[in-house]
């Protein structure tokens, strides 16, 4: 099924059935058909098991392609040490039969012509490719780039319970094979390949119809879950989301991929992670939704979570509301709190923030830096000392200018007040010079667990100044437009994503996001922050694979050189 435009203001937890429509793949998508490949079945006879104490005595190789032979390559070689008779008794292969036989150095460039670029199979790949990779060594040509097939391993995964063994004479018996291999090289190859057919048929039932999907094979079809590769078969090779869903239709992950049929199919295989079993075991459906290009897969797949909200996703999930710093610019004598809400009150807001802990690290932090009144106690009239409090363990300890001390004025308050403004928003390295400083004073004086404490809260302040920063930027980017080269191109609006479109689009072609810029996340919103901050990871990770068409001059992602405050740790001959 494919999600081609999904409704993400739907506020139920899954997508609309109207938006999942059936769509024929092009060539691309489907990658390498099999039929397509060619594939150079290769075995080697040799004087014993060991490639770097022993040498090659034949190579046969054959070239199949669509399930039929191109070419063979047949030739005994000169090993140039004595071949050991239990050698001679299994292969039939004696020193008189290659003494005028040359040297594997002269065979190599004939064979590796030969080769080219196909796809290398061998029965124990091991083996053969060990004593290539020998000869290649010794003669200082580069080892092979070639992909290889196992036919060994497949027929393990593939044939398992159906044969005694995985010997090659068992498997042509069994299978009654045209070619009967008889430990002579060229022999044992056209075996090989009469084997590979059988397997790529067996192959076929799992979903295996191009040359990656053959690679992964012996991964695969040991999986507990190998019988739902099926979910798999319609999924395209290009970039976009994907969504797992449950026998109810729930959802349960949200993934993006540059490549979907591959990452999907790695869940039965590669990935190891600890809860991708129990996701599998409940998966009974797989949507997927093309992309244009990795941006706009990422962008998705972040929104598809913030609406759906499965369960298994854990990154980019609401589990509570974030927390955010807020200086009150809006009262006489402003202060720093922690809200759960950005409202328009004219406050200065920074985050989201993880967690309520670091929060008050930042606030410390910045309380360190710049003496901001802490207490929370009514602050009498202007030119009036009316029911005036006693000042706060903070103003007695001077370390707040409170105005419960009755020594502050608000001129002079409105100066620590501006600087703070200045130091979280233009000017970060303000407070964090501060810190810097006041962290090395208490290290100097051998105090250092108030020096760690320091380091702490001021890599905080600078890890949540930094967001605000990258943030920031992008907001104030206004209208960008990027271009993609050969994968299409995008459209930002103040940072996130509003359009984005295939290659050769123009002005007049390019496709919508779905629901337009209604879709973006509220101004100031967790999501927002969220979506500002994978755009901005996305362009200053592949700055190499897009050009600024529009707004180049606004679009600055060079973050200013602020201290850090991360403990340095030794080189690793220290340790």
């Amino acid at each position: 099924m494919s999600l081609t435009e999904p409704r993400l203001s739907s506020s139920r937890a899954r997508l609309d059935p109207t938006d999942l429509v059936g769509r024929q793949r092009t060539l691309d998508e489907l990658g390498t058909p099999l039929c397509d490949v060619t594939f150079c079945v290769v075995d080697l006879e040799t004087t014993g098991g060991s490639p770097t104490e022993c040498a090659i005595t034949e190579i046969g190789a054959v070239k199949l392609r669509g399930g039929e032979c191109v070419g063979t390559f047949q030739t005994l070689v000169n090993p140039g040490a004595a071949i050991p008779p239990r050698i001679t008794v299994i292969t039939g292969i004696t020193e008189s039969m290659v003494a005028t036989a040359p040297r594997i150095e002269t065979v190599l460039p004939a064979f590796l012509e030969f080769v080219g670029g196909a796809v290398l199979v061998a029965h124990n790949a091991r083996f053969d490719m060990g004593f290539l990779g020998a000869a290649l060594e010794r003669d200082d040509r580069p080892p092979l780039q070639n992909t290889v097939v196992d036919t060994c391993t497949l027929a393990r995964r593939l044939l398992a319970g159906e044969v005694p063994n995985n010997k090659l004479g068992t498997l042509a018996s069994r299978l009654r094979l045209d070619h009967q291999p008889n430990h002579r090289a060229l022999d044992d190859a056209l075996a090989t390949g009469d084997l590979l057919h059988v397997l790529l048929e067996r192959a076929a039932g799992h979903g295996v119809y191009g040359l990656d999907d053959l690679v992964a094979v012996p991964k695969m079809i040991n999986h507990p879950q190998a019988k739902k590769l099926s979910l798999t078969d319609d999924l395209p090779r290009s970039p976009g989301v994907y969504l797992f869903r449950d026998r109810r239709g729930d959802p349960l992950y949200v993934g993006k991929a540059t490549n979907l049929r591959s990452r999907v199919r790695s869940y039965f295989s590669t990935d190891t992670r600890r809860k991708v079993g129990a996701l599998l075991r409940e998966v009974a459906r797989i949507d997927h939704l093309r992309c244009h290009h990795p941006l706009e897969a990422s962008v998705r797949e972040l929104r598809l979570i913030q609406q759906l909200q499965p369960r298994y996703n854990s990154q980019g999930r609401k589990r509570r509301a974030p927390c955010f710093v807020k200086l009150t610019l809006g009262e006489r004598f402003p202060r720093l709190s922690i809200v759960r809400k950005v409202k328009a009150d004219g406050g200065l807001y920074l985050g989201p923030i993880g967690s309520h802990r670091q929060a008050q690290a930042a606030i410390e932090a910045i309380h360190t830096a710049a003496p901001l009144r802490r207490c929370t106690q009514r602050v009498p009239r202007a030119g009036t000392d009316d029911d005036r409090p006693g000042p706060c363990a903070s103003a007695q300890l001077g370390v707040a200018m409170c105005p419960c001390s009755g020594g502050v004025s608000e001129a002079g308050y409105r100066e620590v007040v501006d600087r703070a403004v200045l130091g979280l928003t233009a000017q970060p390295e303000l407070l964090l010079r501060d810190l810097e400083a006041k962290m090395h004073h208490l290290a100097a004086a051998e105090r250092f667990e108030e020096a760690g404490d320091m380091r702490h809260r001021a890599q905080t302040l600078r890890d949540v100044l930094e967001r605000r920063g990258r943030v920031d930027r992008l907001r104030q980017s206004g209208t960008v437009v990027l271009d993609l080269g050969e994968r299409g191109g995008a459209e930002l609006i103040d940072g996130c994503l509003t359009r984005s479109w295939g290659p050769g689009g123009d002005a007049d072609q390019m496709l919508p996001f779905p629901g337009g810029t209604q879709d973006r996340p509220a101004p100031g919103s967790a999501d927002e922050v969220a979506e500002l901050l994978c755009v901005h990871a996305w362009l200053a990770r592949y700055r190499d694979q897009y050009a600024v068409v529009e707004g180049a001059d606004r679009l600055s992602l060079t973050p200013p050189a602020l201290p850090n405050f991360s403990p340095r740790r030794p080189p690793a001959a220290a340790r």
